[in-house]
């Protein structure tokens, strides 16, 4: 143990890519618990999943297209999924997880394709498949962020967290009950576009930590996990701030150490602390 602590120490105080890793890796984190109740609650857990498989589709055209900055296509292409899959479900020709389906497996064949046929271009990498693991599974990306990919992060990931800090009433009412939000003079569709904005920006950034098939564990374990031993709205999300924080850093050390993917590692560690507050949970409730 002493040994692991003190290979964690020489990490960190050693190796600056460590450190930027853990800063994007908890923010990233923090963000997508605080959203992650109220997609739970909502039964939009799978949101995440769908609006990652368009930032891949995005990322292909941008890279197609040889375009050095990606996140000014990838960033208004997720935004503007995100906005058509919450708003208002009336009038919609297509609703509901039938929508988000469509969006999600459509962006990630035409994703793949469009990789596929500009793989002899120089926009893209020599190695295609190596490309494609990364942007799906994370793979190292998170270790090989620079000083600007940090402060970029950083920036969006105050900004996320502000939204949710001054606007927490109004997300609260919108995630038990928009029709009663709406009767009392709640501005809902605009809170609704604000939701859906910021849970893009939130995707975008955590492709770079967990890739676009896992996120959604970023939003969902650490709200179900919470869910298991507090019933409150704001215990939760407490709770679900502070799993996903510790979570993500035990997987990103775990993954130093031991050698292993960073994002994979990471929802490895989720589903642990899920089996364990589900059983202090169920210890709770007999007591």
């Amino acid at each position: 143990m002493t040994d692991v602590l003190g290979q964690i120490g020489y990490y960190l105080t050693e190796f600056t890519f460590v450190r930027y890793a853990m800063v994007v890796g908890i923010l990233i984190a923090l963000c997508s618990s605080l959203l992650g109740v109220t997609l739970v609650l909502k039964r939009l857990s799978f949101i995440g999943d769908g609006l990652s498989h368009v930032a891949f589709g995005a990322t292909a055209i941008a890279a197609a297209i040889n375009l050095s900055g990606n996140m000014l296509i990838v960033l208004p292409i997720t935004v503007l999924s995100a906005v058509l899959l919450l708003r208002s479900k009336q009038g919609a020709v297509i609703k509901g997880d039938a929508a988000l389906a469509m969006i999600s497996v459509s962006s990630l064949a035409i994703g793949y394709l469009i990789m596929n046929v500009f793989s002899k271009s120089s926009s893209f990498s020599s190695n295609l498949s190596a490309d494609v693991c990364t942007t799906l599974f994370g793979s190292t990306s998170i270790l090989t962020l620079s000083e600007s990919d940090v402060i970029v992060c950083a920036a969006m990931s105050v900004a996320v967290i502000a939204v949710f800090l001054f606007s927490y009433h109004r997300i609260f009412s919108l995630t038990f009950d928009e029709d009663f939000a709406a009767a009392t003079g709640g501005r809902v569709k605009a809170y609704n576009l604000l939701l859906a904005a910021v849970i893009a920006v939130v995707i975008v950034v955590a492709m770079n930590l967990v890739g676009a098939l896992l996120i959604s564990a970023l939003v969902i374990f650490p709200a179900l996990s919470a869910m298991r031993v507090f019933r409150s709205f704001k215990s939760v999300t407490i709770c679900s701030v502070a799993v996903s924080a510790i979570c993500t850093t035990v997987g990103i050390l775990a993954s130093i150490v031991v050698g292993t993917p960073v994002g994979s590692t990471i929802v490895a560690v989720y589903i642990v602390g899920f089996g364990m507050l589900s059983a202090a949970g169920s210890i709770l409730r007999r007591s």
